[in-house]
């Protein structure tokens, strides 16, 4: 049975990713820091069908032992990975201080998260009998470009600098592993524009006319790069960054 690993699956472009997978007869595993609110808050979104092929580690990424957890559970559960989305993000690191700089810790958790992590975690999966074909990143538009600051009502207090240079720095470990990994494995990586959800409507209105496309993505839009980059029709692709941003980044 084909199976996937999706780390973050409480975000919400990795329950947009779980759910479409469960739907194409995947065994999804994912990650998530709290599973008792995931199942709370998921649970009117999930079906038995759902139920059965979704597994869930609880895991934090900042624990010693968090790769060494989540391989454990995969050989207890007897799951052999052949593709792994790397999407978590922590929230917590991107606080900027009163006079908009940001703090050593907060850079260096923006960067472990986005950066170290999914490295050593790739690593390890790909050790022993693996059966991994695949290996995604889901980065984003500020790893490919500065932030605009005329997004922003308070651009220095809004756009956190660390996590376009941590995307930034994934989209460059994409290229790097897809050389490292070849010819056994595909490395790529997703840049995705503004996605609908947390933003108010100011925000989308002011978006979406600096936008060729003229609006933000949808959080379902996600799912069609990921799904192609998964399949045979992407074969022949590895180390690339797919920028999906209805145009943000062409002028």
């Amino acid at each position: 049975m084909k199976t996937i690993l999706i780390t973050g699956g409480s975000g919400k472009v990795g329950f947009q990713l779980i759910n479409h997978f469960l739907d194409n007869d995947f065994v999804v595993v994912t990650t998530t820091r709290d599973k008792q609110k995931f199942l709370s808050e998921k649970k009117d979104l999930l079906n038995k069908k759902h139920s059965t092929n979704l597994k869930i580690i609880e895991s934090d990424f900042l624990e010693v032992n968090a790769v060494e957890k989540i391989i454990n559970f995969l050989d207890e559960q007897k799951i052999k990975v052949q593709h792994i989305v790397h999407n978590a993000r922590s929230l917590n690191f991107l606080k900027i201080e009163d006079d908009y700089t940001v703090t050593t810790d907060n850079f260096v958790g923006e960067y472990f998260v986005n950066v170290v992590f999914p490295y050593r975690l790739t690593m390890q999966l790909i050790k022993g009998d693996s059966q991994i074909q695949n290996v995604i990143f889901i980065s984003s538009i500020y790893g490919v470009v500065a932030s605009t600051p005329a997004l922003y009502d308070d651009f220095h207090a809004s756009s956190p600098i660390h996590y376009g240079v941590s995307k930034a720095a994934q989209i460059h470990l994409t290229k790097e592993l897809a050389v490292r990994l070849s010819p056994k494995i595909r490395v790529n990586c997703i840049s995705f524009g503004g996605i609908e959800g947390r933003a108010n409507a100011a925000f989308i209105e002011k978006y979406s006319s600096f936008n060729p496309q003229g609006r933000m993505l949808k959080e379902i839009d996600v799912v069609a790069p990921v799904d192609f980059l998964v399949s045979e029709g992407a074969k022949n692709m590895t180390g690339q960054n797919v920028v999906v941003d209805g145009g943000w980044t062409i002028w």
